[in-house]
């Protein structure tokens, strides 16, 4: 009988493990060097100084400031949509390459 309750905590145990290992999910970070908001250089406002990032559907994505954080908030496919028209329209380092 011991055995078998050990057993079954055992059991219970790991599949907590697995369950919550499954529901975790890993932050990416996008890497962006221009706030998607201002299009602003990131770490060149002269303002703050300092780092602000924001989370948003497991990518973390960096902003110039914490207006820009507020605005990013309010809608953030628009801003996403935004930086992803940007990063298309600057050439690739494979392009940049090939032109010199």
């Amino acid at each position: 009988m011991k055995k078998q309750m050990i057993t079954l905590a055992l059991a219970l145990g790991l599949i907590g493990f697995i369950v919550s290992a499954a529901l975790a999910q890993e932050v990416v970070k996008v890497g962006n060097k221009i706030c998607p908001i201002s299009g602003e250089a990131i770490g060149e406002d002269g303002m703050t100084g300092q780092e602000v990032t924001v989370e948003y559907k497991g990518k973390v994505y960096n902003l110039c400031c914490e207006m820009c954080k507020k605005d990013f908030l309010k809608d953030p496919e628009a801003a996403i949509k935004k930086l992803e028209a940007a990063d298309m329209a600057e050439p690739s380092e494979m392009e940049e390459t090939e032109m010199k």
